[in-house]
């Protein structure tokens, strides 16, 4: 954990009334689990709308009643507020989860990918990480709380989404077309951050998701007049393609530090004593020092850590085998540092690969800086983690992949990943994979530790 910034704070309690006990409580989350796993909700399948149905049947019953259903390109999101009692202390605070999951094949699996296993100490399931487990924390936290007797100051909404594996459609409107009904101070995602172990069981420390790389496509196009195969020219399109990507593949982009990244590798530095720690020091010392950047990238697990990454993913060229290609196009995907424009990577793009080739962004993928490191999420955050596990370090993190939480991040709304279930590392790192898994006690941890979140950022 950051010295001086992490602050202590004290979690408010809600008051006990006639509620179940934790245990009980634990077990009504393993339902909602259970059923929310057995809804095969792949984007396509037309099954987001069943799950968001039983959802919001299953928040009023217990007494959460303000929900709405919002469909769109056959798949729904779900947005839900409670209120806060009397005149709110402070502007709403959005809970964020998403119900989709990408597509699992039996075949594939060692069980059946759509029902919750039990087995070994871990869950077995499609979406048991990602993030079906995030959906029901939410849910059960929610439901919990109200059945507690909590009165919210603030207002609480909550917004589950249909289609993050895919299109984020739905993250997307709700930051546009549905502003009005999840607009918030800020959101906390329950699909990104969260702990990790090692294979002895010691806990490694809680991720805090503050930023994440933006995703965008581009196309590398060349044109040739072509001709008989029998007489090749000496320029061609499908070569001159190929050295431009071999130009690409060995390209680094300038390295970068923002306040999340910084806070990053000044605490990962402090377990790393070996070549890694030291390239690590050289560069906070001076974020110039390419070279040093480049020796943290050539440890797999910071690859794309200190800079814009992009890479080759597809090829297409030619028209006939007997004939010269009279045009060659790869797709290269980037995921580009928070707060860099993806018009800016394509201007670097272009100078790379020269005027032969046409360079062109697919789209208009959304962009966001970070967000800001602020006191009452890190206390909040480091609280609740550390009265499950006391000490451990909580260190934000810039997401390499990306999440709906860049859909808000674009308009001005905040978003914090703070996930509060673990995995051992890298034996339960599953999620999109074969057999994805969540340990027993974490998922039990994560129910817990959302119910505690909630309650100190809104009571």
């Amino acid at each position: 954990m950051r010295h001086l910034l992490f602050a202590t704070a004290a979690l408010l309690s809600a008051p006990a009334l006639a509620a179940p006990a934790a245990t009980d409580w634990h077990a009504e989350g393993r339902a909602i689990y259970e059923h929310a796993i057995a809804v095969p909700t792949v984007t396509g399948r037309g099954q987001t709308p069943a799950l968001a149905a039983w959802l919001k049947a299953r928040f009023a019953a217990g007494g959460l009643t303000d929900a709405v259903i919002k469909p769109y390109d056959g798949e729904a999101a779900l947005i839900l507020r409670w209120k806060a009692e009397g005149t709110p202390a402070k502007k709403p605070v959005l809970l964020m989860a998403h119900m989709d999951v990408v597509e699992a094949k039996a075949e594939d699996w060692s069980r059946d990918p759509f029902k919750l296993v039990e087995e070994d100490g871990y869950f077995y399931g499609r979406g048991t990480i990602d993030d079906k487990q995030g959906v029901t924390a939410v849910t059960t936290a929610l439901l919990r709380l109200k059945a507690e007797g909590f009165k919210p100051k603030r207002d609480i909404i909550v917004l589950f989404t249909g289609d993050e594996e895919t299109d984020g459609k739905g993250a997307d409107l709700a930051a546009t077309e549905w502003r009005d009904l999840i607009d918030a101070e800020y959101a906390l995602n329950a699909d990104a951050g969260g702990g990790a172990k090692d294979k002895d069981g010691k806990m490694l420390g809680y991720a805090l998701q503050t930023s994440e790389k933006t995703y965008a496509d581009y196309t590398f196009t060349v044109h040739n007049p072509g001709g008989h195969s029998s007489r090749p020219r000496p320029d061609n399109a499908i070569y001159e393609l190929a050295d431009v990507l071999k130009t690409l593949a060995a390209y680094r982009f300038q390295p970068m530090l923002d306040d999340t990244t910084r806070a990053y590798f000044h605490e990962r530095q402090k377990v790393e004593k070996g070549p890694l720690g030291d390239a690590m020091r050289r560069w906070l010392a001076n974020p110039e020092d390419g070279a040093a950047a480049d020796a943290v990238e050539a440890d797999p697990r910071e690859v794309g850590g200190t800079r814009t990454r992009c890479v080759a993913t597809r090829l297409e060229g030619g028209h006939a085998n007997n004939a010269l290609p009279q045009s060659a196009v790869a797709n290269v995907n980037c995921r580009i540092f928070p707060g860099v424009t993806p018009q800016a990577i394509e201007q670097e793009l272009q100078a790379l690969a020269g005027p032969k080739v046409a360079v062109k962004l697919v789209g208009a993928p959304k962009y966001a800086g970070a967000s800001p490191l602020t006191p009452e999420v890190l206390n909040a955050y480091t609280t609740t983690v550390h009265k499950r596990f006391p000490g451990a370090t909580i260190i934000p993190k810039m997401e390499a992949g990306a999440t709906d939480g860049l859909y808000l991040r674009a308009v001005g709304i905040p978003v914090y990943g703070v996930d509060g279930g673990w995995i051992v590392i890298p034996d339960d790192e599953r999620a999109h994979g074969q057999d994805e898994r969540m340990p027993v006690k974490a998922f039990y941890d994560q129910l817990d530790h959302w119910h505690d979140l909630i309650a100190a950022v809104a009571g």
